[in-house]
């Protein structure tokens, strides 16, 4: 058997002429000899009836934070919803479509509601149904428990539920459609020229997707990784040839940068030794925030002072952690990471100075650095970011 994923995200299942395109793509895959597996998220957006912010509205927050399980399970029904429906429109247009669960489909999680950990995978069912020439839609971002409890996958977790089940039936390829033509060189509403990347690497994917690039999710990308299976970013509504995931990248590609993309929201936070002189917990912060679960980036370390970036969102928590100490520290708000990405760079010199030299020459302040072999990030102001991403992609000839 030749298996093909192709899972379909809430706004390609939101309406009767956009499952039709749906089913174009599923018979497609059937006449070039795959046996698709689809995989399909709840339908809509916030405010549709039956997508998943729409239900979680239903119920209050005190007791959806107090039984995990409970939103779970309402969580799960938009995907039932779109699986269903789904598999009425196949069947209507020829297609022999079996609706399952992601527990009927095998997945098996642990017990961690709402950002569950897929523990174990049993294929057997779905390949039973495709023997038999059907079509399984599964219910993308869930599973089941050992003891029978419905679970979600978290954020991001119709396209992990996707590279999963790819992984476990070993299939040729997994495809993501979206709204989007594929993966861009830089985000299209800030860079007018930005162009469709044709071929790229896990690594380098795994990089734009971990550092803001919203069009798949970072676990769904390891997944494939580990399993080796190219992942294809296709457009529902278009014939686009979309973005090819795999191994090796562009090889006939010379760009030394591949994508930029970036985080908002970012806080600079500089911890001075001379302002914290006898403070003993000056030496413990990363420790302190660390057992808060803080995330740091961009961490430097000098003899004289500690810098590092925060999300805006624990602004509070980290200042009434340092206050408690008695800490002194100063913030920089109003941040966001540049991220500039590409596999080539790796042991090529200049590269950081090239895009140090483009920013401050068109009067864009860098506040902080960091490097790792295949990623440059560059802290500046939020109000810059627009013409920072447009310099650099102009400067790296990515249009």
């Amino acid at each position: 058997m030749k298996i093909v994923i192709q899972k379909f995200g809430g706004t390609s299942v939101s309406t009767p002429e956009r499952r039709q395109k749906v089913i174009e793509k599923v018979k497609q895959a059937i006449k070039e000899g795959y046996n698709p597996v689809v995989v399909v998220s709840a339908m809509g957006r916030k405010g549709e009836p039956y997508a998943t912010d729409t239900l979680l509205s239903l119920v209050d927050d005190k007791f959806k934070n107090s039984n995990k399980l409970a939103q779970d399970l309402l969580m799960c029904c938009g995907e039932f919803i779109s699986s269903v429906i789904m598999s009425n429109d196949m069947y209507n247009s020829g297609i022999d479509a079996v609706p399952l669960t992601g527990g009927q489909a095998g997945v098996t999680t642990n017990s961690n509601y709402t950002d569950a950990k897929c523990i174990d995978v049993n294929p057997k069912k779905i390949i039973d149904l495709v023997s038999q020439g059907r079509v399984p839609v599964v219910t993308g971002f869930q599973g089941m428990t050992q003891e029978g409890y419905f679970t979600t996958l978290g954020r991001g977790g119709s396209d992990t539920s996707a590279s999963i089940l790819g992984a476990a039936l070993q299939a040729e390829s997994i495809e993501i459609y979206t709204d989007v033509d594929g993966i861009m060189t830089a985000d299209p509403r800030l860079v007018e020229d930005a162009t469709l990347i044709d071929i790229i690497s896990y690594n380098e994917v795994f990089q734009l997707a971990d550092q803001g690039a919203s069009v798949i999710h970072p676990k769904a990308v390891e997944i494939a990784m580990k399993a080796n299976i190219p992942l294809l970013i296709k457009n529902t509504m278009s014939n686009s040839k979309g973005t090819l995931i795999n191994n090796l990248g562009d090889k006939e590609n010379e760009r030394i940068i591949t994508g930029i993309t970036h985080q908002k929201d970012r806080i600079q936070v500089l911890i001075k030794l001379s302002e914290n002189e006898g403070n003993f917990k000056y030496q413990d912060v990363l420790d302190l925030l660390a057992a808060n679960k803080i995330s740091l980036d961009l961490i430097n370390i000098f003899p004289d002072r500690q810098v590092f970036t925060i999300s805006a969102k624990v602004k509070h928590v980290l200042e009434n952690i340092l206050e408690s100490f008695k800490l002194k520290y100063n913030l920089v708000e109003d941040c966001s990471t540049i991220a500039v990405i590409g596999s080539r760079m790796n042991g090529r010199p200049g590269v950081m100075a090239k895009i140090i030299k483009a920013l401050i020459s068109n009067n864009i302040e860098v506040l902080q650095t960091a490097d790792s072999n295949m990623t440059i990030w560059c802290l500046i102001h939020e109000k810059n970011v627009k013409e920072a991403i447009n310099v650099l992609h102009k400067t790296f000839n990515l249009a």
